[in-house]
């Protein structure tokens, strides 16, 4: 068994030597034998003469022993941590018995030397006096081991032996016989190939001092002799070269062709300053980099001027420099190109902010530290640029931003707004300048650059829309400092500081120099007709006026009008500058309208009030002043009929009591319907609409910290609530046309229209009642005529006369003497030859289909509210219907087909017909009743809207 065990030992030994032990070409086979035999007695003698080692078999001292080592050499724990976690797999392993001794040997091996190739362990190298081969030389025996053990194997023989050595071995002719068939089959491969194929095999190519002193010229993107570059993206390494000097120049031939492309990319022109800064950014780097590689050259040039060529050729690894530490030296450099690579690829498709975010997400997301300081070194250059235009933008109100970099762009003045609500004298504070959140940098959130943003455009604002570019000038050294990038503290301090200076001045301007809250208050006396007196006497001084048609109205007399109601009311103690703007309009006129429907009042703002109050504003305002107006006159027109229902109750009226009294009754109650639905309905506009959101307004205005896109905000909110409640904005799609239509303010128009209509019938009800009191006094004074002459008071013929009915054309001439009666019964259209047998019956038809009429609308206006989700209008329809005298009626699905019910049949088809006609008949004879009275009503909300016409 010890037999085998020596015979695999020597066998082993043999085919390890043959493999390290290089064939020269011109050596014959004696010197071969001879020089492979001293060899194998040398690894003999190596084996058995090494004894223990000098140390307790410990294997956590082995281990501890190997992490003081690294602790020594490596400067940060992660080399420390990796060889702790290895070693805890390798307790683990079952199978490894010997562990202490692999520690002991890795341990040993760290301190070798890594161009030698041998241990600096004593025990691990034989002494002369026990080799066996009579060396006596201890400097040749230290030759001779390094050469055997060398990395790249046994270049030479050892020099001829002085002394003999054994010619024999102990264990017989078996292994010199293996070792003489070993011989004859190298003799015989030798003997095949050629002597080129000789030559090739053994050409090592470029020594590693050739390759280091090539070295600074390729890491500075430069071609050399044995390195040379074929194109931006190529290095081209020289041939036959060992895989190992092959790998370590692969790692070395990274950051030159990185410095390459850098380099050209750092010399390349961009249109952008944070480009721009970039590039110098990472020209600085490189910079750093070469002043690396100058080190390197130096060390360089000193190994290789130390070397002997002769002697030390394959000896560079003792002067210190070598391709692999060259590689160690080159890492952290090369981790930095490779870093500025990927940003400059990504860099191709950015810019300003964008740029900025890209090179933070690398400091942000990255988990290396290597990385994330390289990341912040880099954006405390790359942000100058940015933090610069920051500087102008929050301290001068300026955009300094030639390339469109910055997350503020300013518009072009020609661009339409998209915006209908804004208008071209808005353009300095809505349509000069947008926020561009793509351009907003990840170093920033966007809470932070809607807070600059707001604070650039108020100053901005100030300096050419106020006025007051002293202020923004003092404003600006006095608050000015400089920003940088890491310096989070300071930055957020000033944004602070120049966010609540910048908004109280421009609110402070806003109130005090320019009143914005005068001329809000202004427009909701005037236009929302909240100065009650002043309303009142313009409409009573313009109603006569405004009855003719609109082709006969003039801006002259209507300026008039105006003037005089403001000096009767309490208009008068208002600010002049407030009565100025204040002014009488005409819109644009159709054919057939009246000067109910062109009149309008306007209230003029200038800028930078114009902010505010845009022209859609204005519009809506208009809007709401037209309902309004509207509402006012149906008022004022029931009221006056009202009045003289009242009057004539105790003087005219009580006479023909007895033939007009039921109807009359009717009359008043239809018209006290139609009074409470207007007051209802002022009311609701005036106090729960308007007064609501005007208190609204108000605290949204004066709160602390209030922008002026608080205030934009604030009144176009206002100007919604108003609409929207006031039955202005409700819009219903109409399946059967395919139109949007307002669906309260039609209602509300034909209702208006309806109260008119019955007003003029009620009027000609009147003139009727009048007409017969005339003929019934000059019947009376005939009487006491006659009585007084002696004669019978009435005779037969007058008893016919009395009895006789009523001609139209004692009516028209009654009219024509001065009575009271403003509406013809001709415009009725109730004249004819028909008599009193036509004429009332036709009146107390016509206000019977108008009331009727009036509360269909109602029901329907009523059920329309109901279902609306918002309380007030909801609160309407409760307040109009409080003692449930109407059944509101929820609106059928436009193009609904209601669905016949078994006793309907063709009855219920004939009422339907019937009830056909008689709507087409009440529509017809509507604008031959309603008169010129009817006109401002026969428009529908579009005039709110229309240009005014100066």
């Amino acid at each position: 068994m010890g037999d085998e065990k020596a015979q695999r030992l020597d066998d082993a030994l043999s085919s390890l030597v043959d493999i390290l032990i290089p064939t020269l070409p011109d050596e014959d086979e004696a010197a071969a034998d001879e020089r492979h035999d001293d060899a194998l007695e040398l690894a003999r003698n190596i084996i058995d003469n090494q004894g223990s080692p000098g140390v307790v078999s410990d294997v956590n001292h082995a281990a501890e022993l190997i992490r003081k080592k690294l602790r020594r050499d490596n400067d940060s724990p992660d080399k420390e941590v990796q060889f702790s976690n290895l070693y805890a797999r390798l307790l683990t392993q079952p199978v490894l018995s010997q562990k202490w001794s692999i520690l002991y040997l890795l341990h040993q091996l760290a301190d070798s030397d890594p161009e030698g190739g041998g241990l600096n362990s004593d025990g691990l190298r034989p002494k002369s006096r026990d080799t066996g081969l009579g060396r006596n030389n201890a400097g040749q025996d230290q030759q001779v081991y390094e050469d055997a053990f060398a990395m790249a194997g046994l270049p030479r023989l050892p020099p001829p032996l002085q002394d003999s050595r054994p010619t024999g071995r102990s264990n017989g002719g078996g292994p010199a016989e293996r070792r003489a068939y070993q011989r004859r089959s190298r003799k015989a491969e030798k003997a095949e190939h050629s002597d080129t194929e000789v030559e090739k095999s053994h050409s090592t190519g470029p020594s590693e001092a050739a390759l280091l002193r090539d070295l600074p010229f390729t890491l500075q993107g430069l071609s050399s002799t044995n390195l040379p570059f074929t194109s931006l993206t190529t290095l081209d390494l020289p041939p036959n070269l060992p895989i190992p000097i092959i790998s370590l120049l692969h790692t070395l031939a990274e950051p030159s062709l990185l410095y390459r492309s850098l380099s050209d990319f750092v010399e390349s022109r961009d249109e952008g300053l944070i480009g721009q800064s970039l590039r110098s950014a990472i020209g600085s780097e490189l910079r750093s980099y070469l002043g690396l590689i100058s080190t390197l050259e130096g060390e360089i040039r000193r190994a290789v001027a130390s070397l002997d060529n002769n002697e030390q050729q394959g000896q560079v690894g003792k002067t210190g420099v070598t391709l692999k530490r060259c590689v160690v030296w080159t890492r952290e450099a090369t981790m930095g190109l490779r870093l500025m690579s990927l940003m400059v690829e990504e860099a191709k498709s950015r810019k300003g902010g964008q740029l900025i975010s890209m090179i933070h997400a690398f400091s942000t997301s990255h988990g290396d530290p290597f990385v994330g300081a390289f990341a912040e070194r880099m954006l405390s250059h790359v942000t100058r640029p940015f933090y610069d235009m920051l500087r102008q933008w929050i301290y001068d109100g300026e955009l300094s931003d030639p390339y469109q970099e910055f997350f503020v762009t300013e518009q072009d003045a020609h661009e339409p707004s998209e915006d209908p609500r804004r208008a071209p004298a808005t353009s300095v504070w809505e349509e000069k300048y947008k926020l561009d959140e793509t351009m907003i940098p990840s170093i920033v959130t966007e809470d932070f650059a809607r807070k600059v943003f707001l604070i650039g455009k108020s100053l901005n604002f100030i300096r050419y829309g106020c006025g007051d570019s002293a202020w923004v000038e003092a404003y600006c050294k006095e608050a000015s400092r400089e920003l940088r990038y890491g310096d989070t503290a300071t930055l957020e301090t000033s944004i602070d500081k120049a966010y609540k200076a910048t908004m109280a001045r421009l609110i402070y301007l806003m109130d005090d120099k320019f009143q914005l809250f005068e001329h809000l208050n202004a427009l909701k006396r005037y236009l929302l007709l909240g100065q009650g007196d002043f309303i009142a006497l313009l409409m009573e001084s313009l109603s006569q006026n405004l009855d003719r048609p609109a082709g006969s109205q003039y801006r002259h007399t209507l300026t008039a009008q105006l003037e005089h109601a403001i000096r009767g009311s309490n208009a008068q103690f208002d600010s002049p500058d407030i009565l100025r703007r204040l002014d009488a309009r005409l819109t644009e006129m159709e054919k057939g309208d009246t000067g109910w429907d062109v009149f309008t009042l306007e209230y003029k703002v200038d800028a930078p009030v114009d902010v505010i109050i845009t022209p859609w504003a204005n519009r809506q305002y208009l809007k709401i002043f037209n309902l309004l107006w509207r509402v006012k006159r149906v008022e004022f027109a029931l009221g006056s009929t009202w009045r003289r229902c009242m009057t004539g109750a105790r003087g005219v009226l009580a006479v023909v009591d007895a033939k007009v009294s039921r109807d009359w009754k009717t009359t008043r109650c239809c018209i006290a319907e139609m009074i409470h639905f207007v007051n209802q309905l002022q009311y609701y506009i005036l106090f729960e609409v308007i007064e609501a959101s005007w208190d609204q307004l108000h605290a949204a205005i004066h709160k602390q910290d209030c922008t002026l896109d608080d205030l934009v905000e604030a009144h176009t909110e206002y100007l919604k609530a108003i609409t929207h409640k006031g039955l202005l904005a409700s819009v219903r799609h109409n399946s059967v046309t395919g139109h949007r239509e307002d669906v309260f303010t039609a209602q509300l128009h034909e209702l208006l229209k309806i109260m008119l209509a019955y007003k003029d019938a009620v009027d000609g009800l009147y003139s009727f009642s009048v007409t017969e009191f005339t003929r019934r006094q000059e019947v009376a004074a005939k009487i006491e005529t006659r009585t007084a002459q002696g004669k019978w008071g009435l005779t037969e013929n007058d008893d016919d006369e009395l009895n006789s009915p009523i001609s139209a054309d004692k009516v028209a001439a009654h009219q024509a003497s001065g009575a009271d009666s403003p509406f013809p019964i001709a415009s009725l259209g109730l004249t004819g030859s028909g008599g009193d047998d036509a004429m009332l019956p036709a009146l107390r038809k016509r206000l019977q289909g108008l009331s009727a009429d009036f509360k269909t609308r109602i029901n329907n206006l009523l059920g329309d509210l109901l279902v609306q989700p918002d309380v007030d209008m909801k609160f309407l329809a409760v307040v109009m219907n409080f003692n449930d005298v109407y059944t509101p009626r929820k609106r059928r699905r436009e193009g609904h087909r209601e669905k016949k019910t078994p006793g309907q049949g063709e009855a219920g088809q004939k009422e339907n017909a019937e009830g056909r006609t008689a709507s087409r008949a009440e529509a017809k004879g509507k604008g031959k009743e309603s008169g010129a009275s009817l006109g401002a009503a026969a428009k529908g909300a579009e005039k709110g809207t229309r240009v005014l016409t100066k």
